[in-house]
């Protein structure tokens, strides 16, 4: 793709009264392009120019009007035919001709502004524009565009007015295309939105007129560079070192475990955490809508599904490639996430030999996610008995994680639940360990994740593993079956 293709009259409305055309001048709201600024302008730090005594209309011009006519300048100027994916030297090259270009300007920048002017136009070139900035914080957590002028991100569980904005709706449009064009995938009005992946594997929604009702609408879930482990979760306090041997237990013994939570809430994390814990000789299939899964082993297969092309036709959806895995040898099978009928053929495939599968799902507790797989499998669209998906849930089911969002922000474990069993007509499940919140200090939840005093109906299958919990693990002096 060709570097001017790609940005477009540089990403931007290219629209204000300001911005020229191929020569790069300012049509200066009137004024003669040809005729020079008599006096240069000084950019501030707050990117607008600070008038200088005596200085023309010249003086007035804004800081995006700068922008806008040095990156269509710069653009025109550079080599269409280089290879944008060879970053470091498309950014040397455009350094160059910025700096020859700024040298042609009656403008005088501070090293500060000179450096964000050059930032800003490298990542309309090479990047995602006012994203990129929030992309580079690694204290970001959650980018939320609601339009486009409209930002926000989340850090530390708190969400926060984020100091950019895009031009226009064209611009963020613009950006979700440069997101989505390389997956293959494709937003417009016929197909108004999509789901997405960076490429560091942060998750990405859009949104876009006239679903979106206040512009196009970008949701990023940003995840980190470096896979958090089991040691970086015991260190935030969202598990204890005990739920941790527990789970690793629990993942090496095959038992099949579901992470349930709330948006937000840590489950994909979790899910990360408790793949690392998979044997290094095992072959692992996962299965995802946006694949940002991040395992460390060598023997893994990383599956996606795929939307529908523009005629309507293509379409692999999770259940699709669920089933397509089971012929894969897998060892092990991770879902990303059950949101529909694929819950069905992932209980199936944990009760025919495929243990120690593990998958996500939305629920606010434990018996909630045991009653959306209900629902989920109803969706599948066969005509089953309730209590015969009961019964395949409570035989495929050994084990729920918990996981969820307190009210500062904090993400915490907060159950750990045996499915035990059918009695009746109900599943039976008993809570191996629990939240107990104990205060609140300077804003913060204080409380740790304790057990309840109830060994666990596996306890065998751990120690057929080779695996000896001792009793402390479950509450001293309490060893009930």
């Amino acid at each position: 793709m060709s570097l001017l293709r790609r940005i477009e009259k540089g990403g931007g409305s290219g629209g204000s009264g300001g911005s020229g055309g191929a020569g790069g001048s300012s049509g200066g709201g009137g004024d003669n392009p040809q005729q020079p600024v008599r006096k240069p302008a000084v950019i501030g730090q707050e990117g607008r120019p600070v008038p200088t005594q005596g200085a023309g209309r010249g003086a007035e011009t804004s800081y995006m009007d700068l922008k806008v006519r040095v990156q269509n300048k710069l653009l025109n100027e550079m080599d269409q035919s280089m290879d944008i994916s060879r970053k470091n030297e498309v950014r040397q090259h455009i350094e160059e001709l910025f700096n020859s270009i700024l040298a042609e300007e009656s403008m005088v920048l501070s090293r500060a502004e000179r450096q964000r002017l050059f930032d800003s136009i490298v990542a309309e070139i090479l990047g995602f524009g006012p994203l990129e900035p929030l992309l580079a914080d690694d204290t970001i957590t959650e980018i939320m565009v609601n339009g486009p002028k409209n930002i926000f991100i989340e850090r530390k569980g708190n969400l926060l007015r984020a100091n950019v904005a895009f031009e226009g709706d064209e611009h963020v449009m613009k950006v979700i295309d440069r997101i989505v064009s390389p997956l293959g995938r494709r937003i417009d009005e016929s197909s108004p939105l999509v789901d997405a992946r960076l490429p560091d594997g942060s998750r990405v929604n859009a949104i876009i007129r006239p679903l979106a009702l206040c512009g196009p609408t970008i949701t990023i879930r940003k995840f980190s560079k470096k896979p958090l482990t089991v040691e970086d979760l015991i260190r935030f306090g969202s598990l204890t070192p005990e739920i941790a041997e527990f789970l690793r237990a629990c993942v090496i013994a095959r038992l099949n475990a579901i992470v349930s939570g709330g948006t937000g809430s840590g489950k994909t994390t979790l899910l990360n955490v408790l793949s690392s814990f998979i044997p290094a000789d095992e072959r692992i299939i996962t299965v995802e809508n946006a694949a940002e899964l991040q395992l460390r082993q060598e023997h893994v297969v990383t599956l996606e599904s795929r939307p529908a092309n523009i005629e309507g036709k293509g379409a692999v959806s999770i259940q699709d490639l669920v089933v397509n895995c089971l012929r894969m040898r897998p060892d092990r099978i991770v879902v990303g996430e059950c949101r529909s009928g694929e819950a069905l053929d992932m209980l199936q495939a944990m009760n025919t030999g495929h243990d120690g599968s593990l998958t996500t799902l939305h629920a606010n507790s434990p018996r909630d996610a045991v009653s959306r797989l209900e629902v989920m499998c109803l969706m599948a669209g066969m005509d089953l008995p309730v209590r015969a998906i009961r019964e395949q849930i409570a035989s495929a089911v050994d084990v729920i994680c918990q996981q969820q969002r307190l009210r500062d922000g904090s993400r915490r474990v907060t159950n750990i639940t045996e499915v035990q069993g059918m009695e009746g007509e109900m599943i039976t499940m008993s809570d191996i360990f629990e939240f107990e919140q104990t205060g609140i200090e300077g804003g913060k939840i204080i409380g740790r994740i304790r057990p309840t005093g109830i060994r666990p109906k596996f306890s065998d299958r751990i120690e057929d593993a080779g695996i000896h919990l001792p009793p402390s693990v479950f509450g001293v002096g309490q060893s009930r079956r």
